[in-house]
């Protein structure tokens, strides 16, 4: 098999895996228990920790049950369903490092309209109350946690007996082989792609999911949805629905065109996202807020408008690509550096570097609305608490670091014409400060 090139060092890599295996699981328990019985204080549960030492963490984590493994089962057998049998239009992935051209079927808004449209349906006519979802979430992550490992043990030994492809191999260690993955595109069958379903089908479908979940749980609760429930749910499903209009572009983001499928990306597809990134919706199930009309509008229309400068970033980019440079940007030619570099394989290439638009503000501007968005759908919670607010920061953390490791890579592959570039767009995230 050939070497997996590794992103970081092993030594770095050995403590990304015992730290996502270590920290991230209590910590999605935490944040759950916290959230959803110490009223939202990080003070409150670090008293009873405190108190109640190990035991008491360990009497706080909920077991999977029968129940929770069935919804699990249920939802992740209708995603799969409808990834299969949903039509959808033939799209070309880019051409992988081995020169494999993965081949989609894009019915991802498809699949999420049917989803909506099903979870309501079954509400509204009293067939399935969500409720019963946010009234066993703490088992359903515990689930997730347990289940997302057996999962990744499978692609795993898949990649080593069974690749779907070329694009597959081991570095020689076992450990960063499962934290990284073997395979860069994993098939079940020829059509069945495992990480358009983890990524898209089950991690993105289910932050929506849950964000209707939280909105009806409050509903049922207190006979009445408040304001900011409303504009919180409404900015995430509007975000949700921006990623699946977009997924095929999507598909040649680093998450699919780069990572392997391994615990690393499929754990957080699988765990971090419905947890965590719903998490703001959580806690407002039981802290309502009175925002009031002009306030909740502003927010939403701040919101909206975020979201959709985020989307217009990507396909601004897009349409430059698609067109070889051949388009209008802002009304105008767009302005662009012809970069030369060269392959592993000593042939020379070329790309277009696009330094105008949104792309001439700064090199990763569509960091900046998609940050935005997520403090806009989170502002609604106001301000008692601090853990609200961890995704918002978590997602800085996470973007900041991810623009300076692709500015890295792109110096090291492009050399003077990425000076050049740096030279003509001087900031990395925010005009005229960073």
């Amino acid at each position: 098999m050939a070497e997996t090139k590794t992103v970081h060092s092993p030594l770095v890599t050995y403590a990304s895996v015992l730290s996502l295996l270590t920290l991230c699981p209590p910590f999605v328990t935490l944040l759950w228990y916290t959230m959803v019985h110490a009223d939202g204080s990080v003070r409150q549960t670090w008293d009873f920790l405190k108190q109640h030492g190990l035991q008491g963490f360990i009497n706080i984590w909920p077991r999977p049950t029968a129940f929770s493994w069935k919804i699990i089962a249920c939802y992740a057998a209708f995603e799969a369903a409808l990834q299969l049998l949903l039509p959808g239009k033939r799209v070309e992935g880019p051409i992988s490092p081995k020169g494999n051209r993965p081949v989609y079927k894009a019915n991802g808004m498809a699949a999420y309209t049917v989803t909506m449209v099903t979870y309501l349906s079954l509400w509204w006519f009293g067939i399935f109350n969500p409720s019963i979802v946010y009234d066993h979430l703490g088992e359903i992550f515990s689930a997730l946690v347990f289940g997302s490992l057996v999962f990744c043990i499978f692609l795993y030994i898949k990649g080593h007996l069974a690749p779907s492809s070329t694009d597959s191999g081991s570095s020689g260690n076992i450990i960063i082989d499962f934290y990284w993955g073997m395979e860069l595109y994993p098939r079940i069958g020829k059509s069945f792609d495992i990480k358009v379903f983890t990524n898209c089908r089950f991690g993105m479908m289910s932050w929506a999911v849950l964000a209707l979940t939280y909105c009806i749980k409050q509903y049922e609760q207190n006979g009445k949805v408040a304001d900011s429930m409303l504009v919180n749910t409404i900015l995430m499903l509007v975000y949700v629905t921006k990623f699946f209009w977009w997924e095929a572009g999507y598909w040649n983001t680093m998450d699919i065109a780069h990572d392997r499928a391994g615990f690393y990306i499929c754990w957080g597809c699988l765990v971090w996202v419905p947890s965590v990134y719903t998490s703001p919706g959580m806690y407002l199930v039981n802290h309502p807020v009175n925002l009031g009309l002009q306030l909740a509008l502003y927010i939403l229309a701040a919101g909206v408008l975020s979201i959709y400068v985020n989307y217009d970033c990507d396909r601004q980019r897009q349409e430059f690509r698609r067109t070889n440079g051949k388009c209008l940007v802002w009304g105008k030619a767009p302005s662009k550096i012809v970069a030369s570099y060269t392959t592993t394989s000593g042939e020379s290439k070329t790309s277009l570097l696009l330094t105008s638009g949104w792309w001439g503000l700064s090199r990763h501007f569509h960091y900046v609305p998609e940050i935005l968005a997520a403090l806009l759908w989170t502002v609604p919670a106001l301000f008692n608490h601090f853990l609200p607010y961890f995704y918002v920061i978590f997602l800085t953390i996470l973007l900041f670091d991810r623009a300076k490791r692709d500015d890295d890579r792109c110096g090291s592959k492009y050399g003077k014409y990425w000076r050049l570039y740096c030279e003509k767009v001087r900031y990395r995230i925010v005009p005229g400060i960073y």
